[in-house]
């Protein structure tokens, strides 16, 4: 099958044109592509795709594990209302309700930077979100390249930072982003938590990365309050800066694939409630950071 690959940026990223999935793929063009996403840096997108459910997670496969599979990992209680009645691996984000009054997904999912379940012990690997239903305008997502920021630290900054460990706990984002009403019992004590290295090492390349993020990451460990918020917030003002950040606009169909590992994003929520925002998303389960 032929296809088009195009960079996405100068620095990360990769777009794929000419493929239609739906189809059909074989294994040997799944392997690709999951190649090509490690050598575009963990970003990719896919145009113009029209996949049902059961080939998103059949493709998604590819990649790893996934959360939700009953043979693997759930998510958090938090979310279940938010997962596929009828696939467990698919998370919805939407603004829609059924006819019975229930959210057909998260409305106002991932409105802060942050990597997906990174307080698990083993956090997601890859995401994969695929837009069936996009407003005309707005609902852009912003992701930050955590490789390259760590690269454009001094030397004397790394050799700081990498030996450090750092908590992430579900709890920071559901005291800030849930209404109280959605959060589970155990969301708030501690069964969603997890220690990892500040500064984490892709098996593939052996490339490193910041892996801290201000949705879920509480604290350094070792460190005082005041001590572990101000290295937190340096990172996270540093992390940002436009040299490292890509915006997506959606198109419908796209197929956005990332790496939580090295990867932070923002999913901004500018479109109004009467404009309808379907999406589906895989999670792929990661190795243990090192």
């Amino acid at each position: 099958m032929d296809y088009e690959i195009r960079p996405l940026t100068q620095g990360f990223g990769a777009e794929i044109f000419g493929l239609d999935l739906a189809s059909g793929f074989s294994d040997n063009l799944a392997q690709d592509l999951v190649g090509a996403w490690v050598d575009a840096g963990g970003l990719m997108v896919i145009h113009n795709q029209t996949l049902s459910s059961e080939q998103h997670i059949a493709l998604s496969r590819h990649f790893g594990p996934l959360f939700g599979d009953p043979n693997e990992s759930p998510l958090q209680d938090t979310v279940s209302r938010y997962i596929h009645p009828d696939h467990p691996e698919i998370y919805r984000v939407s603004n829609q309700v059924s006819t019975d009054g229930k959210p057909k997904g998260r409305k106002g999912a991932g409105t802060y930077w942050h990597s997906d379940v990174s307080f698990r012990d083993r956090p997601a690997q890859a995401s994969l979100l695929h837009a069936k239903t996009i407003p005309p305008v707005g609902g852009d997502t912003i992701f930050a390249d955590q490789a390259a920021a760590y690269e454009a630290l001094s030397d004397g900054m790394k050799a700081i930072l990498d030996p450090l460990y750092a908590w992430h706990d579900f709890e920071v984002a559901a005291r800030t982003q849930y209404a109280k009403p959605v959060i589970a019992e155990n969301d708030m004590d501690g069964a969603n938590r997890a220690r990892h290295p500040l500064v984490r090492t892709k098996p593939e390349n052996n490339s490193k990365s910041l892996f801290v993020n201000p949705g879920f990451t509480s604290h350094i460990d070792g460190l005082d309050a005041a001590e572990s918020q101000a290295i937190l917030d340096f990172l996270y003002q540093h992390s940002i800066q436009p040299q490292f950040l890509y915006r997506h606009r959606w198109n419908e169909g796209d197929l956005l694939i990332w790496d939580n590992r090295s990867l932070m994003h923002f999913a901004v929520m500018d479109y109004p409630d009467d404009e309808p925002r379907y999406m589906e998303r895989c999670t792929v389960i990661g190795e243990t950071p090192a």
